[in-house]
């Protein structure tokens, strides 16, 4: 049962498979470039794209624009404080924002980052700033079958190895995702994020967290690790912050905003540069980018989060649509993670080669059958690793109901069944190679 009612309604139209194969045409076979209007079923992110809560909305009309001193930002500043234990907070338009910050400040040419997974915009930000992003996930998590309840986690030794190859001089910061976004949504466990800390230590690196879905994680936490079963979930949420010197936050996720993002650092002279980077990329430091509305938006909806109703909906929501591939003979990776379902489609479509693109395939043919729309991660996005071929079926927060989710899995079986051959090949992209699956173009082969 939903921990919420619906209040106010959007309509969405499925528009005829000639008109959607025409789309697919004109958008040179990457969805980022439809119309949102022309899909039915959006699931390309739940970045920014849940449903505000009335107490949300409440707060936006009376949000405090003031270029300097806002109000708003202080009700943000008390709510990253009391949920997340952090007080010092450095505004953002988004999440990216954040990474450009605090990855600005703290990254040099020559430096290496170690990540359990890097996502595609923190990869490229700290590339941009000279470093070497090195990806450590543990060794099951790139088997989609491997049974496992934390596969998001962090290889210390892996890292370790690394330290001592290139010396740990030149890492200036470890960062744990949680959860593991590039890794299938996989959780973090609490254990996991001890270590690193000790890790960081041993280092003398800054120990930073990537926490865009900070309460999602703390609820697997609360699930599948024993010594924390009985703990609220927001207590655990605060707890797995507290090892850290520094965050990076997207409040579009488990902001449960629609705009938004912050910095937040314990340091009092990193938190002074940072203000400074941020007041030359994003704005004055009270309100970073964002409108006050959205800032006060942002602080309730923090709180909102990490409540044990909410978290239950959204999980198990996540969990029943990955439920219902499985049982209909899509191939998902398991277990299933918290904000998204990642369809194997390098198994859905055996007989298209990697260097066709199956990932990318399924994305454009998903959409194809059913107007739903998603995002590969797999070789067209991460050029040059070594990954499964995932598409990711992210679902917005409350926001589609279980006939949508139908429908999803209707139109995936769809495209299994028709044997789907022909793959696709790209014929423009940007010269960042990246962060090409934003905009580059492809034609089918």
């Amino acid at each position: 049962m939903r921990s919420y009612k619906s209040t106010m309604a959007t309509p969405i139209r499925l528009l005829p498979r000639e008109k959607r194969e025409r789309c697919l045409e004109e958008a040179g076979y990457n969805v980022f470039n439809l119309a949102a209007e022309d899909v039915f079923v959006d699931l390309l992110t739940d970045s920014g794209t849940g449903t505000m809560s009335d107490a949300q909305w409440a707060a936006m009309v009376r949000g405090d624009e003031a270029y300097a001193g806002s109000r708003s930002f202080e009700h943000l500043r008390e709510a990253v404080s009391e949920v997340m234990g952090f007080e010092r907070v450095v505004p953002t338009h988004q999440g990216r924002g954040a990474e450009n910050v605090l990855y600005g400040v703290l990254i040099g040419e020559g430096d290496v980052v170690p990540n359990n997974t890097h996502f595609d915009t923190t990869r490229a930000h700290i590339a941009e700033n000279g470093g070497d992003p090195v990806d450590c996930p543990i060794e099951s998590a790139d088997d989609p079958d491997a049974e496992g309840a934390f596969k998001g986690n962090l290889d210390v030794e892996s890292v370790r190895t690394i330290a001592e190859d290139v010396g740990a001089e030149r890492i200036p910061a470890v960062v744990l995702t949680l959860t593991n976004n590039s890794m299938a949504g996989q959780p973090v466990s609490m254990a996991n994020v001890e270590e690193t800390r000790e890790l960081a230590d041993e280092l003398d690196a800054a120990f930073v967290i990537d926490a865009c879905r900070f309460a999602e994680n703390a609820r697997f936490v609360q699930r599948r690790e024993d010594a924390h079963a009985d703990r609220p979930v927001a207590e655990i949420a605060r707890e797995q912050l507290s090892y850290a010197d520094a965050l990076v936050m997207s409040g579009k996720k488990d902001g449960l905003s629609n705009a938004g993002g912050f910095v937040a650092v314990r340091d009092p002279d990193l938190f002074e540069r940072a203000k400074q980077r941020a007041i030359l990329y994003e704005g004055f430091p009270t309100y970073g980018g964002m409108a006050g509305r959205d800032m006060a938006a942002m602080a309730v909806g923090l709180r909102e989060a990490v409540t044990g109703e909410y978290l239950e909906t959204r999980i198990r929501q996540v969990e029943r649509l990955g439920e219902r591939l499985r049982e209909e003979g899509v191939p998902i990776y398991t277990p299933v993670g918290g904000h998204a379902v990642y369809v194997h489609a390098g198994r859905a479509l055996p007989e298209i080669p990697l260097k066709a693109f199956p990932g990318q395939t399924f994305v454009c043919e998903l959409y194809r059958e059913g107007g739903v729309r998603g995002v590969e991660l797999g070789s067209f996005a991460f050029p040059g690793t070594d990954r499964p071929e995932l598409v990711r079926l992210a679902l917005p927060r409350r926001t589609y109901h279980d006939e949508h989710l139908e429908h999803v899995v209707e139109s995936a079986k769809a495209v299994m069944d028709r044997h789907v051959t022909d793959g696709l090949e790209i014929v423009d992209e940007p010269d960042n190679e990246a962060l090409r699956h934003f905009s580059a173009e492809l034609r089918p082969v």
